[in-house]
């Protein structure tokens, strides 16, 4: 076995419960935040309404609330979880970062599809490679 399989391969992998980034890479984890956002649900109201299962619910809100992502309160015999935006935030900061590539991207499908759409204004190849200064701040 090469030395860079074994590495890969004896490299222990991050929990999905160590910190807020690897919670959120279960979908259904971000499926259950996308749900609180509004506001604070019981977790019957979660279970009936993304349709899994209540232990699986249970499963994933323990992770969540571990890492911080969210909060719970008492209320009678109701947990009561609530997203907290706080915790969220350094996530939303980091996929700030690549907000320019996914504009400029987006821009460049929407000058593909309107030069489709107008077969006049279809005097520029349909590839147009990039440039080195397609990403700089300042254009977008």
């Amino acid at each position: 076995m090469p030395i860079w399989e074994y590495i890969v391969w004896s490299m222990a992998r991050a929990a999905t419960t160590s910190d807020a980034f690897n919670a959120v890479a279960e979908p259904r984890r971000r499926a259950i935040l996308n749900y609180l956002a509004p506001q604070e649900r019981p977790v019957g109201e979660i279970v009936d309404s993304l349709g899994m299962e209540q232990p699986s619910v249970s499963k994933h809100l323990r992770v969540l609330l571990e890492v911080g992502l969210v909060n719970v309160r008492r209320d009678g015999r109701r947990m009561l979880y609530r997203t907290n935006a706080e915790a969220i935030r350094p996530l939303h900061e980091w996929t700030e970062t690549f907000e320019r590539f996914w504009r400029h991207q987006l821009s460049r499908v929407k000058e593909r599809a309107e030069r489709k759409g107008n077969p006049s204004n279809d005097v520029r190849p349909d590839f147009n490679p990039r440039r080195k200064d397609d990403f700089d701040s300042n254009k977008n």
